[in-house]
């Protein structure tokens, strides 16, 4: 398997988006040696930062004309608009479409030419870390997949890409769009954001309405939650489990389960399901259409939680969590 940048030698390739990924991406690309260009609308702030960054910046449709690979860094919800009135009419025959998610392509809410290729490319990390991690020589691992292979060099241009943000450093994974999508939105929804983000509250919740402070509540399910976190991260539960005491641990095998249980799992088996078949992307696509009323008023609800108001109050005490400013260089004395 190929683990360099040539099959992107002499291409030109089109970042569509600006944000966490799209920036680490941009300049990743561009310090591999290759040729990039942002597509940006003039005037944005986005704009104006990827300038700053050293890069080159056209007008979305200008930058496709001329690519032979475009990624699309810009929100899931953005991109079959974008793709209509911008790519499809602008990209070259046997140009590459590149993703970091495949939930358009996956659910058809873009319906990509077919003499294109259509890649995936997905860092399992934050755009932050994709560039920190390049930039001391080392890369976050990939997912990559190929949908559609016109050219006949989708996957050396899938690799190439990957390689060239920084990810052949330390592992790339083969997956399909369908796999990368459904289990990406499970986890958010089942584990990392929905099901963490419930488990917190209740617990949260659980301890006030039986009278013990806010304040230690939100360091017992909420601030520590980071320690555990941090181990799981470094070395799996093996690694949590010897760190943390006997005792925890034998309140882990014995309550654990009784908090999450087989009927836990037989309703995380039915938001996988409703997934799979299509009705959690029906959902969200209409919520984004009409405007996103009961988004706002979930996200809402959650900001307004108790947990969120003594968390700020705590957090504003915990001067570790800011990064101090950087010390203002000595004044120079003025000749003379």
């Amino acid at each position: 398997m190929a683990t360099d940048t040539q099959a992107l030698k002499n291409a030109r390739i089109a970042v569509l988006g600006y944000g966490s990924q799209g920036r680490a991406h941009a300049l990743n690309l561009r310090d591999s040696g290759l040729d990039v260009v942002v597509g940006l609308r003039k005037g944005g702030p986005t704009s104006f930062k990827a300038q700053e960054d050293g890069l080159r910046v056209l007008e979305p449709a200008e930058a496709v004309k001329g690519a032979d690979l475009v990624a699309v860094l810009t929100p899931d919800m953005v991109q079959p608009k974008l793709y209509t009135d911008v790519i499809a009419p602008n990209l070259r025959p046997h140009a590459a479409l590149l993703f970091a998610h495949g939930f358009n392509i996956h659910f058809k809410t873009i319906a990509s030419r077919a003499d294109i290729d259509v890649i995936l490319v997905a860092p399992k990390g934050p755009g932050a870390l994709v560039r920190k991690e390049y930039e001391i020589g080392r890369g976050v691992p990939c997912l990559y997949a190929v949908h559609q292979d016109a050219s006949g060099h989708a996957l050396a241009r899938a690799l190439a890409y990957a390689a060239g943000i920084g990810g052949a450093r330390a592992m790339l994974i083969e997956t399909d769009f369908k796999e990368e999508t459904e289990t990406d939105l499970f986890g958010e929804q089942a584990v990392l954001c929905g099901g963490v983000s419930e488990l917190v509250r209740h617990g949260f919740e659980t301890l006030v309405e039986a009278g013990y402070k806010p304040e230690i509540a939100y360091y017992e399910v909420m601030h520590e939650l980071k320690l555990i976190v941090d181990l799981f991260y470094e070395g799996g539960l093996t690694k949590m489990l010897t760190f943390v005491s006997e005792t925890a641990q034998y309140g882990d095998y014995t309550r654990g389960p009784r908090v999450v249980d087989a009927a836990t799992k037989q309703r995380m088996r039915a938001v996988l399901d409703e997934i799979q078949d299509g009705r959690f992307a029906r959902e969200w696509t209409a919520e984004y259409a009409a405007g996103l009323p009961n988004y706002k008023a979930y996200k809402q609800k959650d900001l307004d939680h108790p947990i969120e108001k003594v968390g700020a109050a705590l957090r504003a005490r915990m001067p570790w969590l800011t990064p101090a400013p950087a010390s203002a260089p000595p004044a120079l004395k003025k000749a003379g």
